[in-house]
């Protein structure tokens, strides 16, 4: 068997599209994505599980209905299920999610930004 790293900062090269997370990898039924975001995000919830978010470079807000996080490179944050929430980073920012393998990107909402996630 071969055994290889996983290069974080090589595979975020290769991502050009915001909002488009694509997966790095898989540990049980949960998918490891690596995202590049600029701008505002749709406001979605995810009513059947948590969703991390751990961010690489740059800066993220987390809006929520009664409040908000500011993440910056280093910090994650666990959005709670059921919580409607709405991505936004006002310069580019790299970040990595760990949620169940078939997440839809935008949960309930649906819409023009939903993708189905590819292997990078």
């Amino acid at each position: 068997m071969s055994y290889t790293a996983i290069n974080l900062d090589q595979l975020k090269a290769q991502i050009s599209d915001y909002w488009s997370p694509k997966i790095i990898g898989q540990m049980n039924d949960y998918q490891f994505k690596l995202a590049k975001a600029l701008g505002e995000f749709v406001w979605h919830s995810h009513a059947d599980t948590d969703e991390v978010f751990i961010i690489l470079d740059g800066e993220l807000i987390i809006e929520m209905r009664d409040g908000q996080v500011t993440l910056k490179k280093g910090e994650m944050f666990i959005v709670p299920k059921g919580i409607e929430h709405r991505p936004v980073a006002s310069s580019e920012c790299h970040l990595l999610l760990i949620e169940p393998a078939g997440t839809v990107n935008t949960g309930n909402a649906g819409g023009k930004l939903t993708v189905d996630a590819d292997w990078i």
